[in-house]
């Protein structure tokens, strides 16, 4: 029955895309071989889907305009990726606000209760920075990061530290892509003095930290508390993501005492977080409780500490991994849910009455994990996870983002419908709480920002899986990147293989799909 839904809402999809006229001339932006035109069909009919309620900075009438300039183009015989891929990028463009303390990024369209000025909530800030680092203009990102050091002090109640964060970890991973190294300087004072305020906040004393689930956005999880002081593994792998990036953030401001001290504490948590969260029993990362011991229950958060190359590349480890392709753990016809299924009271909070992580599916959640599965495949050897596993999980988190036979992002989803819990509520749609377009760039693709002049690329996508794709105007170290793969040489035109180009300028070929290094050209200065 869902392979069906899915079937009948691709075909009337391109149905609708094929029949709709194209808007007004534009003069856009284009890669280096990819067109504009399929970008302009997509958001055409995205543009045309529901009336437009609310417009920030960028309405819909000007959507195609101003993506043509800022994003990277995609393309591939995976129809739902790529559609998705768009619909990202167009929703993600909804949610940029200019304000009086500059440009920011909402997480709700509509205002909620909890945020601060401007309708401004922390929760999603590393996964927003994350997405929006591939952006061309660096204004957006720029402005909506200093928002949060500078403008939220300027409120009666500053909501920064209202969520946890890994704020460092992603402002660090942007300098990758851009190698802006005045605007990384310019917070390194910002980012130290963050770090000590949450060591004051958090600290547990034993180099572990604590929160409640609400503060880590996940309110009503099954080993979540808003009383007691529990040590979870969300904020502990955020800090020690927070403190490998100010340690390599300290060594490039020419700090080396701060670069020292902050790669001591990334130790420390390190060595809390696998002697003192793992189960031994269970193959997990898991959250212990202030009344003492590890809660039972298997949760998606045990996969964050690979978000950030935590674990050592132990098979032990590795093990809790196999619970992503069991349907008594994870794996669920709509996507990766937030608890194991097989625990006995896997959705039993009242699911649609709140904001329930105790199974649902949450995108929040599902970014986290297939970053955290990327991470595996790329950077540990010990393991029995495949490229297959981690192409399959992300286009079932592709296909997820419908509702009602349209394209559609929301709060949270039933794990085995698909229903939106949220139904109608207004406040849910385009939720702009997690990340889509850079799991396609950084880890499908797979362009591994660096900060040397070297072009890394370690595609994801199983052998004989594609037998063509292309990304194109991806802007890296300042210039245009482009990176194609083509079995026959007949879709692109460039001959036959996978490809590379740095400004039209082929930089690498090679004969099959597999990690390669290339040497950027040199700019003139």
């Amino acid at each position: 029955m869902i392979q069906l839904r899915i079937k009948l809402f691709l075909f009337c999809s391109l149905l609708i895309l094929v029949k709709l006229l194209a808007g007004p001339t534009l003069l856009l932006a284009q890669g280096k071989v990819l067109k504009t035109d399929k970008l302009q069909q997509h958001v055409n009919y995205f543009n045309q889907m529901e009336p437009e309620e609310v417009k920030n900075f960028v309405p819909n009438a000007q959507a195609i305009g101003w993506l043509s300039q800022n994003i990277p183009l995609f393309e591939s015989p995976d129809s739902v990726m790529e559609a998705t891929y768009y619909y990202r990028w167009w929703s993600f463009r909804k949610h940029l606000k200019q304000t009086p303390d500059g440009f920011i990024f909402t997480e709700f369209i509509t205002p909620v209760g909890h945020a601060g000025k401007h309708n401004s909530i922390s929760c999603a800030l590393g996964h927003h920075i994350y997405e929006g680092r591939w952006l061309h203009n660096s204004e957006y990102i720029d402005q909506y990061t200093h928002f949060w050091f500078t403008g939220d002090k300027n409120q009666p109640k500053p909501r920064f530290h209202q969520f946890s964060s890994w704020v460092g970890d992603a402002v660090y991973n942007r300098y990758l892509v851009n190698q802006d190294k005045k605007f990384l300087l310019s917070l390194v004072a910002d980012l130290d003095a963050d770090y000590k305020i949450w060591d004051q906040e958090k600290s547990l004393g034993n180099g572990l930290y604590w929160q409640f689930d609400v503060r880590d956005g996940m309110e009503e999880s099954m080993s979540g508390s808003r009383k007691d002081k529990n040590a979870r593994p969300t904020i502990n792998s955020y800090m020690y993501g927070y403190a490998q990036a100010m340690n390599r953030i300290a060594t490039i401001a020419g700090q080396p005492e701060m670069a020292k001290a902050y790669a001591d504490k990334a130790k420390q948590v390190k060595s809390v977080v696998l002697t003192q969260l793992w189960d031994e029993e269970d193959n997990f990362f898991k959250t212990k409780l202030e009344k003492g011991g590890l809660h039972p229950a298997r949760e998606a958060i045990g996969y964050i500490p690979w978000y950030f190359n935590l674990p050592d590349d132990s098979p032990k480890y590795a093990k809790a991994w196999e619970q992503i392709t069991d349907p008594e753990g994870f794996s669920s016809p709509w996507g990766l849910t937030t608890a194991e299924r097989r625990d006995p009271t896997f959705q039993t909070r009242g699911s649609g009455h709140g904001c329930e992580w105790d199974g649902p599916i949450w995108p929040f959640a599902s970014t986290q994990t297939l970053k955290g599965l990327a991470n595996l495949l790329n950077n540990y050897q010990r393991h029995d996870q495949t490229k297959e596993h981690y192409f399959q999980t992300l286009r079932t988190y592709a296909l997820s983002h419908q509702k009602n036979g349209k394209p559609y992002l929301g709060e949270y989803q039933d794990e085995t419908t698909g229903y939106w819990l949220k139904g109608d509520n207004p406040r849910s749609s385009y939720y702009n709480h997690s990340g889509f377009c850079d799991l396609i760039i950084n880890d499908l693709v797979g362009l591994k920002p660096r900060e040397d002049n070297i072009l890394e690329v370690k595609p994801l996508i199983p052998e004989g899986k594609w037998d063509w794709f292309c990304l194109d105007n991806v802007k890296y170290h300042n210039q245009i990147i482009t990176i194609l793969w083509d079995k026959t040489g007949k879709k692109y035109g460039k001959g036959k293989g996978f490809r590379i180009f740095a400004n039209g300028k082929q930089i690498h070929i090679a004969k099959k799909l597999a990690p390669i290094q290339a040497k950027l050209p040199r700019q003139a200065s």
